[in-house]
């Protein structure tokens, strides 16, 4: 899949947001509306310094409150204006969601080792990670189709949503999406318009890129 029409040199951030409670107990949060802690809004204030130098020209963001409040932290030091998109929400995840992660392996032991495995899963009965592509990664390149030529896009979402956003984008076959490693909170991801379409150029970076010199750039 191509970066689509509009010039080449534009910018993909993938910015998972700050911590929350859930995320410190590893307790599986899926689309239940849970708020960043203290630390997680003095994380999303660190980044968004950051990112802001970067001059996006456009961020959009989950609508969940993790991502909003996240997304709201970059806006104020940019100036850009948040867009809200439901389709950029985290993997919808049945009756995993509120448990820990040793809850999940107890109950579900079958479910979590096929998933692992790369198999297609609806972990407790929710969606597949294709389906959380089929959602999500259509909105990132709409956003990304009305940039400038070397713009930058910032999209805040969730671990699970951007990873899956991004092997599709890189055209991945779904059952090698785990080989992309999880994003820590308020780090960021990078895919830059190649000649070939989206490339990765940074993954659960937490500082600015820096240029690639070498044979390889």
């Amino acid at each position: 899949m191509n970066g689509g029409k509009g010039g080449r040199g534009r910018r993909i951030v993938l910015w998972r947001h700050g911590q929350t409670a859930w995320n410190l107990e590893r307790r599986f949060q899926g689309t239940t509306d849970i708020e960043l802690t203290e630390a997680g809004v003095a994380q999303a204030r660190r980044s968004a310094r950051l990112l802001a130098s970067l001059k996006p020209d456009a961020i959009v963001a989950s609508d969940l409150k993790r991502a909003s409040a996240t997304a709201t932290e970059l806006s104020a030091v940019s100036g850009v204006e948040v867009g809200y998109d439901t389709g950029l929400r985290e993997t919808f995840a049945g009756d995993w969601q509120g448990l820990t992660h040793e809850e999940i392996v107890a109950r579900f032991g079958d479910q979590y080792t096929a998933w692992k495995r790369g198999e297609p899963v609806r972990r407790g009965g929710g969606e597949l990670e294709t389906e959380v592509a089929d959602r999500a990664a259509p909105v990132v390149l709409h956003h990304a189709e009305k940039l400038p030529d070397n713009g930058t896009l910032v999209v805040v979402s969730h671990g699970g949503t951007i990873r899956t956003t991004i092997g599709r984008l890189l055209g991945l076959e779904s059952r090698h999406w785990e080989g992309l490693g999880g994003l820590s909170n308020c780090c960021w991801s990078v895919l830059g318009e190649g000649a070939r379409g989206w490339r990765l150029l940074e993954h659960n970076a937490g500082t600015l890129p820096e240029p690639v010199l070498g044979d390889d750039d």
